[in-house]
């Protein structure tokens, strides 16, 4: 199998990355075959599981102007997946041009790709890193230069912590990280969800670890809403994807009641 030019010597190209098959659903080229047929398996089991994808995307760019609005000008997205159209610092830096941005995430694939596209902009920047080692991640962060944690930052958690198995403790990996910021800063989070659908939830579940070794936990309302404890949540809370402030009926790619996916902002006071 032909490795294509943008992928790292050394990557699994027969092993599936949660981070290229979002980018497969979204319709992106930043992925392999095995990831394509993931999807496409996700798709059989769930038709509409694009549409969730579009509406996570969504989410994710509408609480980047929230945050941006508030005051918001840095900006840590942590299992960011594949920078593509309308990312984190095109949101943030349309709002404000003087916007910084770090990504990070634990597929190399992502990381490579983000720094890539985004050279010559010495206020955006990527780092290959893992939530769940938070002490190591902050350390890296720290070095770039990027992330200055005496100033109010944004926390991007968007469709990662269901990655993350009960045993490490999701909850208080989203704590540690609310102790290394200052009051002002943020938290987004959204994560994939059992509330709605919890038959669909079950199928995709136990199709990602049978046939992708992948571990995702859908999660009930209450367990993510746990998530958020330390933090003051932003009006409307926890709610359905499409339902996190939506500026348009173009936002609303999912029915309402339906949605795979819970999310919520919340600030420390």
């Amino acid at each position: 199998m032909d490795r294509p030019a943008w992928a790292p010597e050394g990557v699994d190209m027969t092993q599936a990355s949660p981070a290229r098959m979002y980018d497969a659903l979204l319709g992106g080229s930043h992925n392999f075959e095995i990831d394509r047929m993931a999807a496409e398996m996700g798709k059989k089991l769930v038709p509409d599981l694009p549409r969730l994808a579009l509406s996570n995307r969504a989410f994710l760019r509408r609480a980047v102007r929230f945050l941006a609005d508030a005051g918001v000008r840095q900006f840590f997205d942590i299992g960011s997946g594949i920078p593509t159209v309308g990312n984190v610092h095109e949101v943030a830096q349309a709002i404000d041009p003087e916007c910084r941005v770090l990504y990070a995430d634990i597929d190399p694939v992502a990381v490579a790709h983000a720094k890539a596209i985004l050279q010559g902009d010495e206020r955006v920047g990527a780092i290959e890193a893992d939530l769940r080692k938070p002490a190591e991640l902050l350390e890296r962060a720290q070095e770039t230069g990027l992330i200055d944690f005496s100033q109010p930052v944004g926390v991007l958690l968007i469709a990662v912590l269901h990655l993350v198995g009960d045993a490490e403790r999701p909850a208080e990996l989203v704590t540690e990280l609310r102790a290394a910021v200052p009051g002002g800063s943020y938290v987004a989070i959204s994560h994939l969800t059992s509330a709605q659908r919890p038959e669909d939830a079950a199928r995709l579940g136990a199709n990602a670890a049978d046939e992708n070794k992948i571990g995702i936990h859908f999660r009930s309302r209450e367990a993510i809403t746990t998530m958020f404890d330390g933090w003051e949540l932003v009006e409307p809370g926890v709610v359905e994807l499409p339902s996190w402030r939506p500026e348009s009926e173009q936002d609303r790619h999912e029915i309402a009641g339906r949605s795979l996916g819970l999310a919520g902002v919340g600030r420390k006071v």
